[in-house]
């Protein structure tokens, strides 16, 4: 479903490792109800939807007695798709968006285009303590390239210093967050959209 009054966008996925249930509103104020039974991954898109200021409900039901990652990437595969139907046609949005978040040592910079040519450039250090975290550096990569295949978005998350896996991974949520909001958010110069060529 989708409006252009308040772009939103209603979805549901339904396959043999997944059950996932997600409402999006990308004019919202970052409330959220987040459940996917993976609480770090919780946290992670809770922190998306306040600091990108997108209304996010999430209901994810997972083989969690396998791994995480059916369940993880698959919220990937669904929050871009809900974007992608959010936005439309993309007339009238700044399409492009940028974001640096520092967390204690970590500092994250993503980049985003809402180009419909889908791409994710990784690059983040290995960090000092991986065997504390069920939710690894590689979930979330696995996350984001869902995300950006099914959003049509170039995505890049760089970051340039980072030792604790958690703050290097909550520093790309909100960055990314931050980047999508301004990305997303309205170009009152727009006529249609953003290109040279008159479309995505």
């Amino acid at each position: 479903m989708h409006t252009q009054l308040t772009r939103s966008s209603v979805l549901d996925r339904n396959t043999r490792e997944t059950r996932i249930h997600l409402e999006l509103n990308l004019d919202g104020s970052g409330n959220c109800a987040i459940d996917t039974g993976i609480g770090f991954f919780d946290h992670m898109l809770t922190l998306m939807a306040v600091h990108g200021y997108f209304d996010l409900t999430v209901r994810a039901q997972g083989d969690l007695h396998v791994d995480f990652h059916h369940t993880v990437e698959d919220v990937g595969i669904v929050l871009g798709d809900a974007f992608d139907q959010a936005l439309g046609d993309r007339a009238g949005i700044r399409r492009y968006g940028h974001a640096s978040v520092p967390m204690d040592e970590t500092l994250a910079t993503v980049a985003v285009d809402l180009s419909r040519r889908p791409f994710l450039a990784f690059n983040v250090p290995p960090p000092q303590d991986p065997a504390s975290h069920a939710f690894t550096i590689q979930l979330a990569k696995e996350f984001f390239r869902a995300f950006a295949v099914r959003a049509g978005a170039t995505l890049h998350i760089n970051v340039a210093c980072g030792e604790n896996m958690h703050h290097m991974i909550e520093a790309i949520f909100k960055a990314t967050a931050r980047a999508l909001d301004a990305a997303v958010s309205p170009e009152e110069r727009a006529r249609g959209v953003v290109s040279s060529k008159g479309v995505l």
